[in-house]
Formats: structure tokens, C-alpha cells, sequence
């Protein structure tokens, strides 16, 4: 099954380093833009074939918005596509909001715990998650996916799938760089997973 996916564009607490986590960020400027280049990128990759696609966004408002600022770069009616909570990035509990240095300043043992495995980490706080717990909702998505899609999700999820489909290490997914301004190929049932 082949899933084009893209992550949300910039958002100012991306710009500052913020882990975002669940919070509910709006894009920034820049943002936009990489979701209207996405946009114009899918166009090219589905041309004539885009009826044939399912459109799926996370929830949150920052996918959201890329999603119809995408689709519109399209030629597509912004709003015609649909959401799935599994596709809702992963909860840094209580360090949503800050960087990874103030949280060096409050609570320097567990971020060098995080460092050591940061695959198998859980934040401090309530409904806090790992790559690990994020990757069984994410596997439960793929699973489901029945058609062509293009989703529109956050750096954890497709930190997800690099390992789940793509074969990466934990170590690999978990440390690499997650673009917002390219589109991964996924080939679920060849186990491919391809930055374009």
C-alpha cells in the first residue's frame, strides 16, 4: 500500500527548540509555506491519480491546518479529507513546553535517562508516552490503511513508521532528523520508507 506522508509545517515552539508533544501549536509563517510546497510536491506525485487517494490528518490544529493548506496548493477543496487519533503525536507529560535545556536544569538525571534509551523513555507525568507505546497505535493505523493515502502527521509518528515500515534501528528513528518540508514515500507491503 503506498502512504505518502508529510509532517506538519514549522511552528514557532519548533522554531524555539519547545517539545510539543499533545499541546495544540498552531503554524507559523514559515510553517505555511512548507505545507503549501508539500502541497505542490503531492501534486506532482499523484497528478491524475489523486481520486484515488485517501486524505487523513491527526487532530491537532498545526496538521490540520497543513493538511488544507496542502490540499489547496493541490487544487483541492481544503476540508475534504478526515482525522485519526492514532495519528495524535506522542505526550512528553510534564515537559511538553520546555527545551531540552530547561529541562536539563530541573531534572538532569532523567534526561541523560532519555538520552541512554530514548526509544523506550517515558516523561515524567500523567498519560506521558514512549516512541515505543506511540509506535502500538501507530502500527494499529498502518494495519488499517486499505488505499493510496496521504497523511499529514507529527515527527514521532514518522519516527514510527521509519522503524515499523522503513526497518531503522530504534536508536536511528528515535535521533534522526524529521523534515518538514519533504514528503516520505511508505510502501507498507515492500517495506519501504523514502524521503523524497
Amino acid at each position: 500500500m503506498l502512504i505518502y506522508m508529510i509532517r506538519h509545517g514549522q511552528t514557532d515552539w519548533n522554531a524555539e527548540g519547545r517539545l510539543q508533544g499533545q499541546k495544540d501549536i498552531g503554524l507559523n509563517d514559515t510553517g505555511r509555506a512548507q505545507a503549501r510546497l508539500n502541497g505542490e510536491a503531492l501534486s506532482r506525485l499523484v497528478a491524475d491519480k489523486v481520486t484515488d487517494f485517501d486524505f487523513v490528518a491527526s487532530p491537532l490544529s498545526r496538521t490540520r491546518e497543513t493538511m488544507e493548506l496542502a490540499r489547496g496548493a493541490m487544487g483541492l477543496d481544503p476540508k475534504d479529507y478526515r482525522t485519526d487519533e492514532r495519528l495524535v503525536e506522542l505526550s512528553f507529560g510534564d515537559w511538553e513546553g520546555h527545551t531540552l535545556d530547561d529541562i536539563r536544569a530541573i531534572s538532569p538525571e532523567r534526561l541523560k535517562m532519555r538520552s541512554r534509551q530514548k526509544w523506550g523513555f517515558i516523561p515524567p507525568g500523567p498519560f506521558a508516552e514512549s516512541y515505543e507505546i506511540l509506535s502500538w497505535r501507530v502500527g494499529a493505523w498502518l494495519q488499517s490503511v486499505e488505499q493510496p493515502t496521504i497523511c499529514v502527521s507529527h515527527g514521532g509518528v514518522v519516527r514510527s513508521v521509519l522503524k515499523l515500515i522503513g526497518g531503522w534501528s530504534e536508536k536511528d528513528a528515535a535521533k534522526c532528523d524529521i523534515h518538514q518540508d519533504r514528503v516520505l514515500i511508505i510502501e507498507r507491503d515492500n517495506s519501504r520508507a523514502e524521503w523524497l
